[in-house]
């Protein structure tokens, strides 16, 4: 990867945080729950799903950063949503995801190009790279504030 490129994802990947705050803001127990459509996460199952997917990606990193060639664990996000209790308040959840984002973007900055070549094995996917990871989370948390967004409306249409 090219470093304007890197440099834009990295970027997006700060702006994370603002995007899906901005899409959560006012949003009434009603909007958090409604489904947009059969099948598909609510506002508030999103939420839920950022933190507990943000938590894995910023440990995945620091595998990857700091253990030569580490094993990275795949995991069910489904199954997480139906057995984390994703029917909880969104607060912690929201805040888990700010300040693991935050302390990720911290350790982003500093990486030498020596780090950003470093990779390991993912249990899903094989190889898997820092940049294939930045692919990944930093479009991550805007492709969830939409879907925010989507669901927020459906609530508003009923």
């Amino acid at each position: 990867m090219d470093q304007e490129t890197r440099k834009k994802l990295v970027d997006q990947y700060k702006d994370g945080y603002r995007v899906v705050a901005e899409a959560l803001a006012g949003a009434t127990d009603e909007e958090l729950d409604a489904r947009p459509a059969p099948g598909k996460w609510s506002a508030r199952e999103i939420a839920h799903h950022l933190a507990d997917s943000e938590m894995t990606s910023a440990i995945r990193l620091r595998l990857l950063v700091a253990t030569n060639n580490p094993h990275i664990v795949g995991y069910d996000q489904d199954e997480f949503a139906r057995r984390l209790y994703y029917d909880r308040p969104i607060e912690a959840s929201v805040e888990a995801f700010k300040s693991a984002r935050r302390t990720t973007a911290e350790i982003l900055d500093r990486m030498t190009r020596a780090e950003w070549s470093h990779e390991g094995t993912h249990t899903e996917v094989g190889r898997y790279t820092i940049d294939r990871w930045l692919e990944i989370y930093g479009p991550h948390a805007h492709d969830h504030a939409n879907q925010i967004r989507i669901a927020r409306a459906a609530a508003r249409k009923k």
